[in-house]
């Protein structure tokens, strides 16, 4: 057997291509106890997901984690379902024929797919399906704002780790975070705003980022650093003083101490210092999911109205808003700078590699006459 692989079909006059390939997280195919474990199996099992040692974590993870979890889970993510399945899924899937129409609109004729670091599609069977459509220019845009180890570098670790059996690499570019991107800050704001004009204001924005633990902070991580920034930036874009906003961190696991303030506590401790009405929205998640409309629109908000609070409005995450979509566009264009990316340039690269192909067969014949 061959150690480095090749695609099914390969003709040296097909045309170069170029593409794009986002990358989210993952979802369970299904809101069922089988399909969560195999899910969960995948994404804790990953040594960048979780930092404790395999002989330690393997037992705990399949002995206790992997028999107990995928129940609860499974009920969670039922309340949160939609029609036409996981919400990550279904939005991340809008927002990639969104983007594609708009690089189309934009003059640009690239590959575009979505692989999910978890679950299906992977990234090794979209890479595959890219290789056979002779792609030699990769641009990997990983769906996470801000960079951490346990979530950009995974897609980084993955993509590498297929492309390292490859015999035929592609050039390639990575998009490593765009926590402080004007596209992505000003369709932040925009989202805010139309839902104060809709909803009301109420007294803090509170900016729920998706937590770590705070040892990856002390061990050099910017994690946390980027999510300041952009909450930072977005507090700007609104006019907002600093008595107006709060930072916090949701999706704690294990006794560990993660990246705080914690969200539920913080939003408790606000209801009793007297604060009526809050507004919460997750900046460091690009589409709704189980961490948005499960563990903060019913979660959270029971537990600000519990301790006293009065009204919650939780702001939904960017997914198709046409501001970000445009973002989106725009960190594409930026990335694949220099490419050949319109129709006409492409259509003369494959005319190219036609003549360089008859060339190197008329020498290949030449020498053996």
């Amino acid at each position: 057997m061959e150690r480095f692989s090749s695609p099914g079909t390969f003709d040296h006059a097909s045309p170069a291509r170029t593409a794009v390939l986002l990358v989210q997280l993952g979802t369970p195919t299904a809101p069922t106890a089988a399909a969560l474990r195999s899910f969960l199996k995948q994404f804790l099992g990953d040594p960048r997901v979780v930092e404790i040692p395999r002989l330690i974590w393997w037992p705990i993870l399949h002995g206790i984690i992997l028999n107990t979890r995928p129940a609860k889970s499974a009920h969670k993510y039922a309340s949160v379902w939609m029609d036409e399945g996981s919400p990550l899924m279904v939005h991340t899937l809008r927002q990639t024929d969104l983007l594609r129409q708009k690089l189309i609109e934009r003059g640009h004729d690239v590959e575009l797919m979505l692989a999910m670091r978890y679950g299906e599609p992977s990234i090794a069977s979209v890479l595959e399906s890219l290789r056979e459509r002779n792609m030699t220019r990769l641009l990997v845009v990983p769906m996470y704002p801000q960079y951490a180890g346990s979530t950009s570098a995974t897609v980084f670790d993955e993509a590498g780790r297929v492309l390292q059996g490859w015999r035929n690499l592609p050039e390639m570019r990575w998009v490593r975070n765009f926590h402080d991107d004007s596209g992505y800050i000003d369709s932040l704001a925009a989202t805010v705003r139309q839902a104060w004009e809709r909803d009301g204001r109420g007294e803090r924005l509170v900016m729920s980022f998706h937590g770590v633990p705070r040892r990856t902070l002390e061990l050099g991580d910017p994690y946390h650093c980027e999510c300041l920034v952009t909450a930072r930036l977005l507090a700007q874009r609104l006019g907002l003083s600093r008595d107006q906003w709060v930072v916090t961190f949701q999706s704690r696991f294990g006794k560990a101490q993660w990246l705080q303030p914690y969200t539920e506590p913080t939003l408790e401790a606000l209801a009793r210092e007297g604060v009526r009405e809050i507004d919460v929205i997750c900046p460091g998640f690009v589409v709704d999911c189980l961490e948005t409309l499960e563990e903060i629109s019913i979660e959270a908000k029971a537990a600000f109205l519990n301790a006293g609070g009065q009204t919650f409005r939780y702001i939904p995450c960017l997914n198709e808003a046409p501001a970000f979509i445009d973002a989106l566009a725009s960190l594409v264009e930026s990335h694949l700078a220099g490419w050949p990316t319109s129709a006409k340039t492409l259509g003369q690269s494959a005319q190219d590699g036609i003549l360089s192909e008859r060339r190197a067969r008329a020498l290949a014949l030449g020498a053996l006459s």
